[in-house]
């Protein structure tokens, strides 16, 4: 079991930057450690569905972007610090949402978009202003 902590949103005018970071916390007794898990981050903004934003694999080898954020979201990660980012830049009101951080224990050499996550954080507010 790990427990996902989201931060880093805020208020920022178009065009702005943003970096969200999750951090991960796993107890002493679980067989998996964070470098087991996938993560991932999603958000949703009033009124919509969730929507997967971008994952990346145990170790960082392999990212996947919706095509919504290609080119101007990055999903990183440093299992050294139990940590997750999301690089956020050239923003737009519509990226505007709660962003959720996810996780799930799966150890795999690519990144499934469809996959479905076991963990997820309370997420953090993000609103970009035009």
């Amino acid at each position: 079991q790990v427990q996902l902590l989201e931060s880093g949103g805020g208020l920022v005018q178009a065009g702005g930057s943003l970096r969200l970071s999750c951090a991960a916390s796993t107890h002493t007794y679980d067989i998996h450690t964070f470098e087991s898990y996938a993560a991932g981050w999603f958000r949703q903004a009033p009124g919509k569905e969730r929507e997967f934003v971008a994952g990346i694999n145990w170790n960082g080898d392999s990212t996947f972007h919706a095509d919504a954020v290609k080119g101007r979201f990055t999903i990183s990660r440093d299992n050294a610090k139990n940590m997750v980012y999301l690089q956020m830049s050239s923003l737009k009101p519509e990226d505007t949402a709660v962003y959720y951080c996810a996780a799930r224990p799966f150890r795999a050499t690519t990144v499934d978009p469809y996959m479905e996550y076991h963990y997820w954080g309370q997420g953090t507010q993000v609103t970009v202003s035009s």
